[in-house]
């Protein structure tokens, strides 16, 4: 027999953020001990799931045991809704939800939708891989326009209007933002709605770090703001609710004329094609939304001394400098000293070798021409986090600032 060889639309498919995972697991090997700052998951520190959550899926276990509706439970698509109309959007109903395995199933059924090949979409840059991924997947392509370092990366809405052509069919926003930690404002989202509405574009808005905001920041879900404009939003339990292995997503509709009423429908023939949501997982979902929301008066401050280190220890280190993240749980440093190969990739894989810090290069998310970053998860204890700091700023001096 001859090999058997994968398709041809796999070959573009990448995830920086696992992809370094294999070479940390031989640094490990070799007896170094590695301090892991590449991966959004908040469970294996300091941070336990609420109780009520757990509490929620014991409590149905006979309705669990069988498969869900494949759109999702009745309750937990209601939860969604009513968690829409409580961040101020209007006109959403339980029909304007489907759940999902996690965020990311979410976004993949929700773009496999929708794209042709060699259509694109409009994604920011830097942006979350899950997107790009699933592009390549489609054979359709990634359309970048630019977050603007400078002005605290928000999206340069005139890169995006410059940027639109006949094949573009959406836009991404993720907000607030992976990988940069930055929250759009919300003359920029209006900016980028009205763009969408008068190119006919479906806006991708994932919002799922929406809870997770520093320095009294304001978050504005867009479909708060948009009137006639179509737009997907998609939310999960993973970060704001400290459940990322649940895997509980989804996604609501904003379409006040109804012009996605066939993309809807084919969204949910995907989902019909997989037979069933995880059922146990509903009922976390619903307990989520409309349960006790205390755990945010522990988490949000605990993140923001987190980040307050953070942001303090990356720009006390010659040779790199940070812009403040305002949300989520990730900062993306900026490399300001000319790099071997101009590779900031080898950058880190050298610095986990070297002193077993490891992050994830920028690469893997995109970055202007000329510019070099990674990103770093300040979810760990400051003790942690204090050490990788020392170890980054050794490896700086050491590596590239030497005399």
């Amino acid at each position: 027999m001859h090999p058997i060889l994968p398709a041809r639309r796999t070959a573009g498919i990448k995830h920086a953020t696992r992809d370094v995972v294999p070479i940390a697991q031989q640094v490990e090997k070799s007896g170094k001990k590695v301090l892991y700052l590449n991966i959004g998951d908040p469970m294996v520190y300091d941070y336990r799931t609420p109780e009520h959550l757990w509490q929620a899926m014991n409590d149905n276990r006979k309705k669990a045991e069988g498969y869900s509706d494949s759109l999702g439970t009745a309750g937990a698509r209601q939860a969604v809704a009513d968690y829409a109309k409580r961040m101020g959007v209007q006109g959403v109903a339980k029909e304007d939800v489907m759940t999902f395995v996690g965020g990311s199933e979410a976004i993949m059924l929700a773009m496999q939708g929708l794209f042709n090949p060699k259509e694109n979409c409009l994604m920011p840059c830097p942006v979350y891989s899950i997107f790009t991924g699933e592009l390549s997947f489609l054979e359709a392509e990634s359309n970048e326009y630019y977050l603007d370092e400078e002005n605290g990366w928000q999206p340069e809405t005139e890169d995006i209007e410059k940027k639109i052509n006949e094949k573009t069919r959406a836009i991404v926003v993720i907000n607030p933002n992976n990988p940069t930690g930055s929250v759009s404002s919300k003359a920029t989202l209006k900016k980028i709605i009205d763009i969408a509405g008068s190119h006919n574009l479906v806006v991708y808005a994932d919002e799922t770090y929406d809870q997770l905001l520093f320095d009294r920041e304001k978050f504005t879900p867009m479909a708060s703001i948009a009137d006639d404009v179509p737009m997907l939003c998609f939310g999960s339990i993973s970060k704001n609710y400290l459940a990322p292995g649940f895997r509980g997503g989804w996604i609501y509709r904003h379409d006040p004329q109804n012009l996605m009423k066939d993309y809807w429908e084919a969204i949910q023939k995907f989902s019909r094609l997989r037979l069933s949501t995880v059922a146990p997982v509903q009922y976390a979902m619903e307990a989520a939304l409309n349960g006790p929301q205390d755990h945010f008066m522990e988490l949000v401050p605990k993140l923001q001394k987190r980040r307050d280190l953070t942001y303090r220890r990356l720009n006390e280190i010659e040779g790199l400098s940070c812009v403040k993240p305002k949300g989520a749980f990730y900062a993306y440093p900026r490399i300001n000293f000319p790099l071997p190969n101009d590779s900031d990739r080898e950058f880190v894989i050298d610095l986990l070798k070297e002193k077993g810090v490891l992050c994830v290069y920028g690469e893997g998310f995109g970055q202007k021409k000329g510019t070099h970053h990674f990103r770093i998860v300040f979810l760990p204890p400051e003790e942690i986090l204090s050490e990788a700091f020392d170890k980054i700023e050794e490896f700086v001096k050491e590596k590239y600032l030497r005399k």
